[in-house]
């Protein structure tokens, strides 16, 4: 079983690509979906110990938790201490389940793929790009997002071009869906066409 990381700094387009992967009938685990689906389950009981007041009915606060991690890399390091095994242990629930369903490639859609060593777990990397200014007018675009949180994103992102560079497969969303739709499937065609669905770490 192949399994592409599918990464990519903030607005670049990713959560859309990743229902492209779908669409084209490829399992893909969301990494972002998982921490959602813990913070209403496994996390609420250990990250509450830790952060006293986030949990609202039952369930971890998102702004709550945000407002008492961003700026502070010791609360950031002591939730990644607390979540990241979670995370890791329902992406290989994930990857178990689509072995015994016959899966010949599965997407791994994480954020901060490089940024945490996730490079070492996938066959190859495909980040999801777009030139700088499609990036800023998409994020600022989203409801809530400011410069300054916006510039605190971006801090905790890898700078677009070193993930391009580190990318095995590129896809530009700057050219519309169609041209996104129509890499894809290039990926898939040259994954498939490995030999033995040859692996292409390191």
């Amino acid at each position: 079983m192949f399994v592409l990381g599918l990464t990519g700094s903030i607005a670049m387009g990713k959560s859309t690509t990743a229902g492209l992967f779908r669409a084209a009938g490829v399992p893909v685990h969301d990494a972002d979906a998982a921490v959602h689906a813990l913070y209403g389950g496994a996390a609420v009981g250990p990250v509450e110990a830790t952060f006293p007041g986030v949990t609202v009915d039952g369930r971890i606060d998102r702004e709550r938790l945000a407002a008492r991690v961003v700026g502070d890399p010791a609360a950031l390091t002591r939730l990644e201490a607390i979540v990241h095994p979670l995370v890791r242990a329902a992406e290989g629930d994930f990857l178990a389940r689509a072995a015994a369903a016959g899966a010949r490639r599965v997407v791994l859609d994480v954020p901060l793929l490089l940024e945490t060593g996730g490079d070492a777990r996938v066959d190859a990397v495909v980040v999801v790009t777009a030139p700088a200014d499609v990036q800023r007018e998409r994020a600022m675009a989203r409801p809530g997002m400011t410069e300054a949180r916006l510039t605190a994103i971006l801090a905790r992102q890898m700078p677009d071009a070193e993930k391009r560079r580190r990318a095995h497969f590129l896809i530009d969303t700057s050219g519309g869906i169609d041209a996104a739709r129509c890499a894809v499937v290039g990926i898939l065609r040259a994954v498939a066409a490995l030999p033995g669905h040859h692996q292409m770490r390191g």
